[in-house]
């Protein structure tokens, strides 16, 4: 029988702060063609691979111009036993059972689920599965891209980041920059002026600034001096493929400070991918620590930074650094998916260490709708587990975790984001 705590925390509003999520045209005409699509689209491949499952059968098993589910599923069959009690797999379980009425999954009763597939993709239905069969406050999504446009399917609760993994990475696309602004890039100057433009036509209505490049260099930054970043950018307009590492980062440091000065200046938090990779075979373990951001941190302390998916397998690293510094804040966005249980055990060593007034529950990571409703069920129901263990160790109150349970999920993220000031502005733009 649930408790009282359970009963809240499975009911009440659970802020999104990390999706990928296709638009509403996007999801209608590329959303999943039939029901193993729409299972295995998620995250769940690289977990196949990992047990054994051929390239090639993953391939198939989420092709929909093959009609054969049934065999497309046994291609994979034996993998999936194997993981179907990681994150992913629970996920893809979820999914399942809440979407299409499968508790278990048998390959004969696949195609007559198939066809519910089309009824979640009907206009209409990625608002209302979010927002009213699972719950969420809002969501926040990288679409990888600069343009925060109101979104005319929800403009109060699809809102948008403002990609600055580019930049960042140190391979801005130029020719896009100058598409987008009006300034050609030529110079250092040209450069900033450029980005400045980005944020004075995108920053009112973004709810924060994003950047994933972590995976393609180190999370280490280094502050240039404009003379260094002058010639990296030379080479790069020089020689965008031949120019050396370190020009490449040269340039990406200076432009990562600049997108933190300016969202400090407009206000909007920073999210930073730390720690775990998605996908096989390339993780490079090293560029993924979250303390390689410490003097990002002192040289920006105006600016509010948000380290993303609790820099798993680090995350007692990335809990001392939300710690040590008032601008950082911990988000468990993926996390829940990537490994539960760990997730849960983050949030009981977090909460008595860390301020949980720095600390976010939930954000899906996914592209479609019916994962991110999966992956908040398993949020709710794993952050119900830890703070009930909380309780029943003595170390919070029924009252106490209740409170703690409306920080995390919602009171924390509308402190961060300055969703009034993000909404205000998506208002008078649509208006």
């Amino acid at each position: 029988m649930a408790t009282d705590l359970e009963i809240f925390i499975q009911s009440a509003p659970l802020v999104d702060t990390h999706e990928h999520l296709l638009r509403e045209p996007g999801w209608a005409d590329e959303g999943p063609k039939d029901v193993l699509q729409d299972l295995f689209f998620n995250y769940v491949p690289a977990d196949l691979i990992s047990a054994g499952a051929s390239p090639e059968a993953v391939r198939r098993l989420a092709d929909p111009s093959d009609p054969d589910l049934e065999g497309r599923f046994r291609g994979v069959e034996k993998a999936w036993r194997a993981i179907r009690h990681t994150g992913y797999g629970e996920a893809v379980r979820t999914i399942a059972s809440t979407f299409y009425g499968l508790e278990e999954l048998v390959p004969e009763k696949l195609a007559e689920a198939s066809r519910r597939t089309l009824e979640l993709r009907e206009p209409g239905n990625r608002l209302r599965l979010l927002r009213d069969v699972v719950g969420l406050d809002h969501i926040q999504t990288d679409d990888f891209c600069w343009p925060c446009p109101p979104d005319e399917s929800g403009p109060d609760f699809f809102l948008y980041d403002l990609s600055w993994w580019t930049f960042c990475s140190g391979r801005p696309d130029l020719e896009q920059l100058a598409d987008a602004t009006g300034i050609t890039v030529n110079s250092v100057q040209s450069l900033d002026t450029a980005m400045e433009s980005l944020f004075e036509r995108w920053g009112p209505t973004a709810i924060a600034v994003k950047a994933q490049h972590a995976y393609n260099r180190s999370l280490a930054w280094v502050p240039r001096s404009r003379g260094e970043a002058e010639r990296s950018l030379q080479d790069y307009l020089h020689d965008p493929q031949g120019r050396s590492e370190e020009s490449r980062l040269c340039l990406g440091d200076w432009c990562w400070a600049k997108g933190a000065e300016l969202a400090g200046r407009y206000d909007l938090p920073f999210k930073l991918h730390t720690g775990y990779y998605a996908g096989n075979w390339h993780m490079v373990m090293d560029r993924i620590h979250a303390s390689h951001l410490a003097e990002l941190f002192r040289q920006y302390p105006g600016t509010r930074f948000v380290l993303m998916h609790i820099a798993h397998p680090y995350s007692d690293e990335l809990t001392a650094m939300v710690k040590h510094f008032p601008n950082a804040y911990a988000d468990l966005c993926w996390a829940w998916s990537i490994n539960p249980r760990a997730a849960g055990l983050f949030v009981r060593r977090f909460l008595h260490e860390a301020p949980i007034n720095k600390l976010f529950a939930f954000g899906g990571d996914t592209r479609w709708p019916t994962s991110a409703a999966a992956y908040a069920l398993q949020c709710r129901h794993w952050l119900s587990r830890a703070l009930r263990a909380e309780v029943e160790e003595g170390y919070l109150s029924e009252s106490e975790a209740r409170s703690v349970a409306s920080d995390v999920m919602r009171n924390n993220q509308y402190e961060c984001f300055r969703l009034d000031a993000c909404r205000s502005a998506i208002a008078a733009a649509s208006a």
